[in-house]
């Protein structure tokens, strides 16, 4: 019996206990593992052995101009649909977070509709609203703005119009969640100092807000370098992005060579800004 009792715990001892919360994260990470880390490793293998062993895929994508070309449209377009939505959802979120209850309840649930609205129900609406005889143009012609319809479709403005329009609540919920959570006093504080509305808002609003910016600017801006559906149908050929490019190459020509160059760049580029993200705001506020 006690040479039983003594060996039991020796056995016991063999295996390494879990740190606490390990047991109960596991299946979400062998979910995780299974249907992102594995594919992706399977995706770069590819990109490095075909058609041949080497990174000739890589060179090419970056020494093409017309890849050039779609690498510019890609970055350009997110750049700009990032700063526009950042422009524009501060003052909702701003609005949202001192308006009464009621009424920003209701405002939050508009915002939430047109998110769980369908995308391409959506886009579509959009080719209607932007085409040459469509509201839009049809509006800013009975006003006497313009003489003559506008090309707002099968081009990087329409993109860029669609794309903010859908990433506006990506934008708006982080930047109201901060915003939320800045004690009104602060400001008070600022004008009975002598700091005008413009001062309170860029040199004290502003710097406060910063990790729902970076958070709600980092999530739109990796989003829109791989959104298809509104670029495809918005774009056209003419201006396609990398994501159109990534799934031409994998669908219509069978290079899964040159498809998982490219989308090993954009996980690549999605991972630096990630990483400068934490550097510039910390890891606790870039979470948030």
């Amino acid at each position: 019996m006690t040479t039983l009792a003594t060996a039991s715990p020796r056995r016991h001892a063999r295996w390494p206990r879990l740190p606490r919360g390990l047991g109960l994260a596991l299946p979400a990470l062998l979910l995780l593992g299974a249907f992102f880390v594995v594919p992706v490793a399977l995706l770069l293998t590819r990109s490095v052995t075909e058609p041949v062993l080497g990174l000739q895929n890589y060179a090419e994508l970056l020494a093409t101009p017309t890849y050039a070309k779609i690498f510019y449209n890609t970055f350009l377009v997110a750049g700009l649909v990032t700063l526009i939505s950042m422009i524009v959802a501060f003052p909702v979120a701003w609005a949202l977070a001192i308006m009464p209850p009621l009424a920003a309840r209701i405002t939050f649930a508009v915002i939430l509709l047109s998110m769980w609205t369908n995308l391409l129900a959506r886009t579509y609406a959009w080719m209607v609203l932007l085409q040459q005889t469509g509201i839009i143009n049809r509006t800013l012609m009975a006003l006497g703005i313009i003489d003559a319809p506008l090309r707002l479709v099968n081009n990087l403005v329409g993109v860029t119009i669609g794309m903010v329009y859908i990433m506006l609540p990506f934008m708006i919920l982080p930047l109201y969640g901060t915003i939320r959570r800045i004690d009104p006093g602060i400001l008070q504080a600022a004008a009975l100092c002598g700091a005008t509305k413009m001062q309170a808002l860029w040199r004290v609003l502003v710097p406060l807000a910063l990790p729902g910016l970076a958070s709600g600017g980092l999530m739109v801006f990796v989003m829109s370098l791989g959104y298809f559906v509104t670029p495809a149908l918005l774009g056209g050929t003419s201006n396609m992005m990398l994501a159109e490019l990534i799934a031409q190459q994998v669908q219509s020509l069978v290079n899964w060579g040159m498809g998982g160059a490219a989308a090993f760049v954009l996980l690549v580029v999605t991972l630096a800004l990630y990483g400068v993200q934490l550097r510039l705001v910390g890891p606790a506020k870039g979470a948030q």
